[in-house]
């Protein structure tokens, strides 16, 4: 019997699954599936490994290799998963909180060490499971649960994060532009080096009732309002970018990854 694209790699009789109405974490993970089946991915070749949070819980419906780890680590057990055996496809799925203010040391060491692995970061502005508190990725000025009177702090860019500590692959999308986002998933798992790509989407139930996206379609047309390709995002004034969003491949290049460099230095080691 045929099988909709990407089904295979989900376990059984597991969906409906856990997340809120309107939440993009379900149409990242479809993306991912479909780029995995599309890659021609088994589930024994690929090891998925999550964190804690909404998004850390996606390895629960999935039959590849996983491994569920601690808060802020994801990147950590990635990391030495690949590097002890580089023939398996790694892929870490963090949401915000996880991956860059509870993990953000991990994070930024594994773009400068630039392991061949990928990592995918479901940014919902807050700390979604535990009720909506304020992360390093809130908007300056926006409400959550432990900013009530607005957040006094500036956000993290995840990708010009990314960007600047040394990551390969970088790309943004958003649940509104899902085909878009299984084609970036499909570029980051085959590009040699780290690969980050972020997914824009506002979590519904905490921050999105707390600002302007009360209902899941406000959300979704606050990202098709805001979300520019990144050609045309790098032609607007600067003056008009603070409230764009550019989407697509920001960064590509080739350097070196972890494990080449590693093997340099092992055949170093073996002459003596």
């Amino acid at each position: 019997m045929a099988h909709a694209t990407g089904t295979k790699y989900l376990k059984g009789g597991i969906l409906p699954h856990m997340w809120c109405s309107g939440c993009g974490i379900g149409t990242m993970l479809g993306a991912l599936l479909r780029a995995f089946e599309e890659l021609g991915y088994t589930t024994t070749d690929t090891v998925v490994v999550t964190g804690i949070g909404c998004t850390g819980k996606a390895d629960d419906y999935m039959i590849t290799n996983a491994l569920h780890t601690t808060h802020g680590r994801a990147l950590a057990y990635a990391t030495g998963i690949k590097a002890y055996n580089p023939k398996l496809n790694v892929v870490a799925i963090m949401g915000d909180g996880d991956g860059v203010t509870i993990g953000g040391n991990h994070f930024i060491h594994a773009c400068r060490r630039n392991i061949d692995l990928t990592a995918i970061i479901l940014n919902n502005f807050n700390f979604g499971m535990t009720g909506g508190q304020v992360s390093g990725t809130t908007p300056p000025q926006r409400y959550t649960s432990t900013t009530a009177y607005g957040n006094p702090e500036r956000d993290f860019d995840i990708c010009a994060l990314a960007e600047s500590a040394g990551a390969n692959y970088v790309a943004r999308c958003t649940p509104y532009h899902g085909w878009e986002m299984k084609e970036n998933m499909k570029e980051a798992l085959t590009k040699k080096g780290f690969s980050v790509v972020e997914v824009v989407s506002p979590c519904p139930t905490h921050f999105g009732r707390h600002n302007e996206m009360k209902e899941t379609p406000d959300m979704l047309h606050w990202l098709r309002d805001r979300a520019i390709a990144v050609e045309e995002y790098r032609r607007l004034p600067e003056t008009e970018r603070a409230e764009r969003l550019a989407i697509g491949t920001l960064v590509s290049r080739d350097v070196p990854d972890f494990n080449t460099q590693y093997e340099l230095v092992k055949a170093r080691a073996q002459k003596g």
